[in-house]
């Protein structure tokens, strides 16, 4: 664990009544309706998460990694610029848990194109409705600006502007309101932890690795490796249901769990 203080079907009984005297109904007739299934990825295991202490200053803590032995790393994705639906079908299928940070300008397509998303085929396709979409796939989406700018080169007022006003459209859009935020470029200071807190959210998470084009893994240690409670960070690019299948199946080859990050946060700051 880092914690930093600056930047770095139902199924059922379809025959329409009940068994014929002297027929016993069959298993799948009687069947209860099967239960939907709980959340994706691995779970914490009683005792295993180190805490996360709360700062003083009674501020939302900036989190690079979890606190843990078990071979369990967690996937985020950033922005949203590039909207491909083999992703969110990965997602759903294999269910694979995963954590969107959401910025504005890049679900709406505003602006000029991000750089990393150019040449995608389906660049602001869905909009919010592709992020409505990932969610029922069983993501969670969190707070990522509306614009995507330096916020140590604003005032408090401008970053509480982008941190609130991106929580509001979250909330309208998909009716949950972000309890994460990830600052971009992890670039933070002390008045973004206190907008952050005005805005309702509970923690800022940083990344310990970033994933390139082709399902590379870009570390920031010398060894090279994962670690157990790694936070990778992806972004959405084009070729990302080929990249991301590629970053899955690297990740489960070197033995490592892919942790559900909600659970694995909540047992951390317990």
């Amino acid at each position: 664990m880092v914690l930093a203080a600056g930047a770095a079907g139902c199924g059922g009984d379809t025959t329409g009544g009940a068994p014929r005297p002297g027929r016993t109904s069959s298993p799948a007739a009687s069947a209860s309706p099967t239960p939907p299934p709980g959340p994706p990825g691995a779970l914490p295991r009683p005792g295993e998460v180190g805490r996360i202490p709360r700062p003083t200053d009674g501020l939302p803590p900036v989190i690079s990694s979890i606190p843990t032995r078990r071979k369990v790393v967690f996937l985020t994705i950033d922005d949203g610029w590039e909207q491909d639906p083999g992703f969110i079908t990965q997602v759903r299928d294999r269910r694979i848990p995963i954590t969107a940070f959401v910025t504005r300008d890049a679900v709406e397509a505003r602006g000029a194109t991000d750089p990393t998303a150019q040449g995608g085929r389906f660049v602001g396709a869905g909009k919010w409705g592709y992020m409505r979409d990932l969610r029922d796939a069983g993501a969670t989406v969190e707070n990522h600006t509306l614009t995507h700018p330096n916020l140590i080169t604003l005032g408090y007022g401008g970053q509480k502007a982008e941190i609130c006003g991106t929580s509001a459209l979250i909330r309208r859009h998909l009716g949950n309101r972000p309890t994460l935020f990830r600052p971009p470029f992890g670039n933070q200071n002390i008045l973004t932890r206190r907008a952050a807190k005005a805005c309702g959210i509970d923690a800022l998470l940083l990344w310990t690795a970033t994933v390139q084009p082709g399902g590379k893994i870009a570390y920031q240690v010398p060894d090279k490796k994962l670690r157990p409670g790694d936070v990778l960070l992806l972004h959405f690019r084009p070729d990302l249901s080929r990249d991301f299948r590629i970053l899955v199946n690297k990740i489960k080859r070197r033995g490592f769990e892919l942790g559900n990050l909600d659970a694995y946060l909540k047992a951390a700051t317990r």
